[in-house]
């Protein structure tokens, strides 16, 4: 299987280096690092989607909009039609009906916006996610974390429960219906009640997409977790239960200290990490 790394949304939140710990200047860079996969005989899979060509061209239309203004404004977000999933996958020589599944870390706006772009495929997600976007999402967190109109016209999903089988000392990994079981989905709630890992099996062993598990390059593969204060406060602010969240990060950080000969980790928004793995240098 051939693995694509995707760019499907920029922020540059105001604080530089704070955020992503290289900047220069006072905005962040930060990216939403999707994937790609060709299959040999189950057509395309998108993880993730970042933002949709409907984010970019009606982010604020009606009374609920795709992207609140509050998190547009606190992450200074960078709509661009270029960067969406399905341009990429056009300029790539293929077609929206191309790809057959996405698999879901989460629903999180950033995450979602482009699922109506292919409305051929199946969308697969823990259950218990499906269940916190589509319920009552009372609060500040919940109102401005789930966006209904990115995702109310899909009809094709695959929900999954807590049930599966062990995968490097993780617990109810699940094989996915009509997929190849070398794509499996490992449960890392605490992020969102229904957050969730992709890990990929190619011919150099295992790679895990951690979606938010954690945000920051060196918050894994070293054994103590370093993170920028920016990224440590918003993934306080977003998180559904701490505790779940920090042991799950723990545990990713873990298996990429104890497991780095098989398993290589990278997680949705550390522009380092996409930027090596699009140029193909080890992490």
């Amino acid at each position: 299987m051939r693995i694509h790394h995707l760019n499907c949304g920029t922020d540059c939140p105001f604080g530089g280096a704070l955020f992503d710990g290289r900047s220069l200047g006072p905005l962040g860079h930060l990216v939403c690092h999707c994937l790609l996969i060709e299959t040999p005989s189950h057509g395309l899979v998108l993880v993730d989607t970042g933002y949709g060509l409907k984010d970019v061209h009606h982010p604020h239309d009606g009374p609920d909009p795709r992207i609140t203004k509050t998190f547009r404004a606190m992450l200074n977000i960078q709509l661009r039609e270029e960067e969406t999933a399905i341009r990429q996958v056009e300029k790539l020589g293929f077609k929206a009906s191309d790809v057959r599944h996405i698999l879901l870390t989460h629903l999180d706006f950033d995450h979602a916006g482009g699922l109506e772009d292919f409305p051929h495929a199946t969308v697969h997600l823990m259950d218990k996610e499906y269940r916190a976007a589509t319920g009552p999402r009372d609060g500040f967190v919940p109102y401005n974390r789930y966006r209904p109109r990115q995702f109310d016209e899909i009809r094709n999903w695959k929900r999954y429960g807590v049930k599966g089988e062990p995968w490097f000392g993780f617990e109810a990994v699940r094989d996915l219906d009509g997929l190849p079981p070398e794509i499996l989905m490992v449960p890392l709630p605490g992020h969102t009640w229904g957050h969730a890992g992709i890990a990929v099996q190619g011919q150099d062993g295992w790679l895990l997409h951690a979606g938010d598990a954690y945000f920051y390059r060196h918050e894994v593969r070293e054994p103590k977790r370093r993170c920028t204060p920016g990224l440590r406060f918003y993934q306080t602010m977003m998180e559904t239960d701490r505790r779940l969240r920090l042991a799950n990060q723990k545990r990713v950080r873990r298996l990429s200290v104890d497991r780095k000969n098989k398993v290589r980790v990278i997680c949705a928004h550390d522009p380092v990490e996409l930027e090596r793995c699009q140029a193909g240098r080890p992490l």
